[in-house]
């Protein structure tokens, strides 16, 4: 594990500082948790400079590993001078990247029509639950509840059981900061054509909805069901599914298409001759109890070694104390020590323009300084 992140084959490992593909873009961060803070972390991760407002005494409640590459400015906006100050830094930015209920930036003076007559290239980005309009859009809420009304939560789980919620990665993360990240980058395109700045209205549970495109577009021709724990990728059928080993540890298999599937039987020493059908259903509670039952017969880290010179989609479940030992990872550098926090490193990779590797946060004395030498 790199202590400080992936040497790019284009970049510079001798520790020069890389610029990063969005060099130069100017970003202010109206503080706030979860993941507008993650979607200024991946501007700042491709380098763009990412100004952190916050409020006196509090970090956002972001953990400081999410600051990496951030510059920090204090401001009680709750005061008009502070208020003032923060218009004027945003009439030198590129980006406003916001996560308040709809209607507070409003109230504070910090809106889309306050600052956009003052700028009109500013791309303003709003990241909400629900959106800045609707019956919820005033409610609050959190993944599991910006998923529940999609069709995602009750898709996830056994026949037998309730929904099962996932991580909060689905709309916070997913559907939120990366559709965040997505609309901004959309717009500063857009902008090289009419040079106007725009709103970009980021829901998170419309963000999870295009996530499960694929399920809805299947529904129609009868390829996915409703009925939970009977599809083909929710852990119905036993070739796509965790299995226990012999240590207690898991294996995780996905071994769909049929030279997958094959190999995979051979691998565990079962008979293909004999074992049911691939896709007979009514057998696939038989089947799963072969699999079962070959994979109590060795530990996980044994099953991963036979595996791993197996090429049927089958690999071991790590957990994050494991995962940066995992040697794909390894390889690559994907997970990084910094300051002494385990965390991924910057992605995507870039082969003329790579990430910088990450900083801690640089406390700003004065927001007045920021950007000034910018203005036209």
């Amino acid at each position: 594990m790199s202590p400080c992140g992936p040497v790019n084959s284009a970049g510079d490992s001798t520790g020069e500082r890389a610029l990063g593909p969005l060099a130069g873009l100017k970003v202010v961060e109206l503080a706030n948790i979860g993941p507008t803070g993650h979607a200024a972390m991946v501007l700042a991760d491709l380098g763009a400079d990412v100004v952190r407002v916050q409020r006196p005494g509090d970090g956002g409640g972001t953990p400081l590993h999410m600051l990496r590459g951030r510059r920090l400015i204090t401001a009680d906006l709750k005061n008009p001078a502070a208020i003032a100050d923060v218009v004027a830094l945003a009439t030198r930015a590129d980006v406003l990247l916001e996560g308040f209920r709809p209607g507070v930036a409003e109230r504070l003076g910090l809106g889309p029509g306050d600052l956009l007559p003052r700028n009109p290239r500013l791309v303003f980005a709003r990241l909400t639950g629900w959106g800045q309009d609707g019956p919820r859009s005033g409610a609050a809420g959190h993944d599991i509840n910006f998923i529940a009304p999609t069709g995602i939560l009750h898709s996830m789980g056994s026949a037998d059981s309730r929904p099962t919620p996932p991580l909060n990665l689905v709309a916070g993360f997913a559907g939120g900061s990366m559709f965040a990240v997505t609309g901004i980058l959309s717009a500063l395109w857009e902008r090289n054509t009419s040079g106007q700045g725009q709103v970009i209205d980021v829901s998170m549970a419309e963000g999870a909805l295009i996530l499960s495109q694929q399920a809805w577009t299947l529904r129609p021709s009868g390829y996915w069901s409703d009925i939970r724990g009977t599809n083909l990728v929710d852990g119905s059928c036993p070739f796509w599914d965790t299995y226990e080993c012999s240590d207690g540890r898991y294996m995780a298999v996905g071994a769909f298409e049929p030279q997958f599937y094959s190999r995979f039987l051979t691998t565990l020493d079962i008979d293909q001759a004999a074992a049911p059908a691939q896709y007979d259903r009514d057998a696939w509670p038989a089947l799963r109890t072969m699999i079962a039952n070959r994979f109590q017969r060795k530990p996980r880290d044994q099953w991963a070694q036979i595996f791993a010179t197996v090429d049927c989609c089958v690999t071991p479940v790590l957990d994050f104390s494991e995962a940066p030992d995992d040697p794909q990872f390894r390889h690559r550098d994907s997970i990084i020590e910094f300051e002494g926090v385990t965390q991924p490193a910057a992605a995507p990779r870039f082969s003329r323009t790579p990430s910088p590797p990450p900083t801690l946060p640089v406390h700003e004395r004065s927001i007045h300084g920021v950007w000034a030498g910018d203005e036209d």
